[in-house]
């Protein structure tokens, strides 16, 4: 890590994200989901279900390729990044994994391994090549089970599931229920003994993520 390595900004690389979403979607859709986020701030205010000192839930999940992953195992090998996110639906979501992807080799240089959550099913529109191409762990969460220990969980509102309709977009078809229920977006890091070291979340307005560049700098500082 002698080298000045640039770690990409989700907060900068947004910027850009935002302006596609205004070109791709009407004004009036973008504003009922910008609404829903800043509503999803003001109602959840405490996220974390569990903190720094605490022992990590135990888990066991199906990944991309439908082969079981579990904690335990998981730790064998090295500390892990745990990141819950809603879906790959979500472009918030898919811009904070990208940025995260690019620094794998950062986060393993601190001991560290990536592993992201979602209640979403294994992404069948994805190649068997590009499943086993996967750089990390991608786990599928059926009815947020885990995510309930790890974060709150909620049920979707009505005005952005009804937009989302009215743009030819089923939310259901990426998940193996009705519930509509998705976590709000958090990151951890869980050393090998089972003890989370760090938990974070930049609340309910899921348009705000975790930078990787802070956990990166907390994992610099512990090691």
């Amino acid at each position: 890590m002698s080298e000045k390595v640039v770690i990409s900004s989700y907060t900068n690389e947004v910027k850009e994200l935002r302006n596609n979403l205004v070109n791709m979607l009407p004004e009036q859709a973008l504003e009922v989901f910008d609404q829903d986020a800043e509503s999803l701030q003001k109602t959840y205010t405490s996220i974390l279900q569990v903190n720094e000192g605490d022992s990590a839930p135990e888990f066991s999940l199906p990944n991309a390729l439908g082969n079981m992953v579990s904690l335990t195992t998981l730790l064998e090998e090295s500390k892990i990044v745990l990141l819950f996110y809603r879906g790959s639906w979500c472009p918030y979501c898919n811009l904070q994994l990208n940025t995260y992807q690019k620094a794998l080799q950062e986060l393993k240089a601190y001991g560290a391994t990536l592993v992201a959550i979602s209640p979403q099913t294994p992404d069948e529109s994805l190649s068997l090549k590009e499943k086993n191409e996967l750089q990390f762990e991608v786990l599928s969460d059926a009815g947020n089970s885990i995510a309930k220990k790890y974060t709150t969980v909620f049920k979707m509102g009505d005005a952005p599931l009804e937009t989302m309709v009215d743009l030819g977009f089923d939310i259901d078809s990426y998940y193996s229920d009705q519930s509509k229920e998705i976590p709000v977006p958090a990151v951890f890091i869980i050393e090998q003994d089972g003890t989370i070291s760090y938990a974070k979340s930049k609340g309910g307005d899921y348009r705000n993520r975790v930078e990787v560049a802070d956990v990166l700098n907390f994992l610099k500082m512990t090691s």
